[in-house]
């Protein structure tokens, strides 16, 4: 469905990916883990046209992605949750929630989307007239994920859902990943919780400093012991 090949990536004169090749088949989740500055935002960043790669390919179903802009690509199927979760502050739950829509006019099928985030996460059920801005972080975070969903996506890409999250409110977002994914989103997930995205993954990538170090079976992965001792704080 998605394949990066060779691409590099800057910010200024730093070479922030070197060479990134990934692929992501649909209906699976792949996570990319990794330290702090390994490039994992960075690589999302890329394929959702936030960053133009100075070199290499992207293809989303067999399209190439380079010159679309972010909102165009919104429209071929690929939605982005932001890292630092990016609600409309002053906009209620179900604006932010229309505004996941703007590219749709089916009137009917927004309103049966918007409620079917209220089933998926019945909080924001509640807090539907309230102001984003006013909702606890893991409120916000519900609300990212599924304004992103508004779209329709098949890819959905997304940026450290369970930072700043309280553990019941991590459970809560990963729950919502798995049935996500099982009603027929294909995700990319980067996390810094590897523990937690291997669990829903099913193929993983290990990035440092801009590279991908290694690639595997989600859990083969887990029980690898460089990926152990380096991201599941794990010693042997």
């Amino acid at each position: 469905m998605l394949e990066v090949k060779d691409v590099h990536s800057y910010y200024g004169n730093i070479h922030a990916l070197k060479g990134i090749n990934l692929t992501v088949n649909e209906g699976e989740v792949v996570t990319l883990i990794g330290g702090n500055g390994a490039g994992k935002s960075t690589t999302l960043r890329t394929i959702s046209g936030l960053m133009r790669p100075r070199v290499g390919s992207m293809t989303f179903e067999g399209e190439n992605l380079i010159s679309f802009e972010p909102h165009q690509l919104v429209s071929k199927g690929i939605a982005l949750v932001p890292e630092g979760r990016g609600v409309f502050a002053k906009l209620t739950v179900e604006e932010n929630l229309e505004m996941g829509a703007f590219h749709r006019n089916d009137t009917a099928g927004i309103r049966a989307d918007i409620e079917k985030s209220y089933e998926l996460f019945p909080r924001l059920g509640e807090r539907r007239s309230q102001l984003a801005g006013t909702m606890s972080g893991g409120e916000q975070q519900m609300l990212a994920v599924t304004r992103a969903l508004m779209s329709q996506p098949r890819l959905l890409l997304m940026d450290e859902p369970s930072m700043g999250l309280a553990p019941v409110l991590v459970d809560v977002i990963f729950d919502a990943i798995e049935s996500i994914n099982k009603e027929g989103v294909t995700i990319l997930l980067v996390e810094q919780n590897a523990h937690l995205a291997l669990q829903v993954a099913h193929r993983g990538y290990v990035l440092q400093t801009g590279e991908i170090v290694l690639t595997d079976e989600a859990k083969a992965l887990q029980t690898n012991p460089v990926v152990q001792k380096a991201y599941l704080g794990m010693d042997h």
